[in-house]
């Protein structure tokens, strides 16, 4: 079969899951104009292990990991059978590429995860695990990650990143709480965005691997990388990385760019993922 393309999401505040603005109506629309997977596996920057971990359980547990948010936000579940055999076959697909990956039964889908997942798969009747994020390494390694596991996409298995575009959260909560929502993109966060679309479309690796030495207010929008790492893993996991489609929906609190991406010759277009939205 041909094989599926790669996504990359941002989820942005965990308060996405019941705020979905404009980039909710977007993840239902691309989960309706991308084939339906017969399981997905999907990286988070929140669940992050020294070396890789792969999710076995048999029924995913939803995990809360946040603390000061509304209290519906910690009623909400994510019910999606899990996908051990998927879990066994990525570990054994790290294991043959040299990473020490192993299965694991403690954790779950952590928000990173389920917050988008709700959106592109409401129904919750996918089934789905979690691969850990190694946070301490660079592009390059998350890239490889991603082009070891790049089979499993021809299989029918939807790749899901999770992340976020830009991801500031002091300059999020600097700002006065009523006046989060209505705080303007900072203009730092619209130039380094334009400057890693561009060399996305370019795939001009060389510069995206060194994204942090040579794009501008790239230590602004990014603090800490591991947002962003998950992106290299969708891009390393595509059959055709430079087919591309981009998915603008503007930033929340003036900080955090929505941006999506999805990657490899089965993307969907903005015209085909618009009409779902409609």
């Amino acid at each position: 079969m041909s094989a599926l393309p790669t996504l990359f999401v941002s989820h942005g505040s965990p308060l996405l899951a019941v705020e979905p603005g404009r980039t909710g109506p977007l993840l239902t629309a691309l989960g309706r104009a991308v084939p339906r997977p017969s399981e997905i596996l999907v990286i988070s920057p929140h669940w992050s292990t020294p070396t890789p971990r792969v999710g076995n359980l048999a029924q995913q547990r939803t995990i809360h990991d946040f603390g000061g948010f509304p209290r519906e936000l910690y009623g909400l579940k994510y019910p999606a059978p899990g996908a051990p055999a998927l879990a066994e076959r990525t570990v054994q697909m790290l294991k043959d590429a040299g990473l020490p990956a192993v299965t694991d039964d403690q954790w779950g889908l952590d928000h990173g995860a389920w917050v988008p997942l709700r959106y592109l798969y409401p129904d919750a009747d996918v089934p789905v695990t979690q691969l850990s994020l190694q946070r301490h390494m660079r592009p390059e390694y998350q890239y490889q990650v991603g082009q070891t596991l790049a089979p499993l996409a021809r299989e029918g298995v939807l790749i899901v990143a999770s992340g976020s575009f830009t991801h500031n959260l002091h300059e999020v909560f600097r700002a006065p709480g009523g006046a989060r929502e209505a705080t303007p993109e900072a203009p730092y966060v619209a130039e380094f965005s334009t400057w890693f679309t561009e060399r996305l479309a370019a795939m001009d690796l060389d510069a995206l691997f060194d994204y942090r030495a040579r794009a501008p207010h790239a230590e602004r929008a990014h603090p800490t990388d591991e947002h962003l790492l998950p992106i290299y893993v969708a891009l390393g996991a595509a059959d055709d990385p430079a087919r591309q489609t981009h998915f603008d929906t503007g930033s929340t609190y003036g900080a955090l760019r929505m941006d999506a991406f999805a990657f490899g010759s089965a993307a969907p277009s903005l015209a085909e993922v618009g009409a779902l939205a409609q």
